[in-house]
């Protein structure tokens, strides 16, 4: 049996502003936007193309206690992790584009990393592998 994880949800308080910030500014692909009703579409995201990791829906929160969510689905952790085949390129690009970075690079034993939030809050790792 093959498994794999293809999606993740991740909350967002209004999809046009989230798909500007995936798609613009972390460079990433906007796969699917399919109008599901008056008040949810089913929006898509992925970093380019790369050998298959998981996409991200964009979902818009619906009430209170979701849009309390947004930006803190993990507690504050970094919880998304985003791997480069070229991790000073990326690192330059999205300094270009603001992106919140909330250290510097540092090298660990498997390559280089950096956290960075999104639009939201959300932390991320920036991961160039180099085993």
């Amino acid at each position: 049996m093959q498994r794999r994880l293809s999606q993740l949800a991740l909350l967002v308080p209004d999809y046009d502003e989230a798909i500007e910030y995936y798609c613009k500014r972390l460079n990433f692909e906007l796969i699917e936007d399919t109008q599901l009703s008056d008040s949810k579409r089913w929006v898509v995201v992925r970093p380019s193309v790369g050998d298959g990791g998981a996409n991200i829906l964009l979902a818009r929160a619906k009430n209170a206690q979701e849009l309390e969510a947004v930006g803190h689905q993990s507690g504050g952790r970094v919880f998304l992790f985003l791997e480069t085949d070229d991790f000073d390129r990326d690192y330059a690009a999205y300094l270009a584009n603001g992106i919140d970075f909330i250290e510097s690079p540092r090298v660990e034993v498997y390559g280089k990393v950096v956290v960075f939030r999104d639009l939201y809050g959300n932390q991320w790792d920036m991961i160039g592998r180099t085993i």
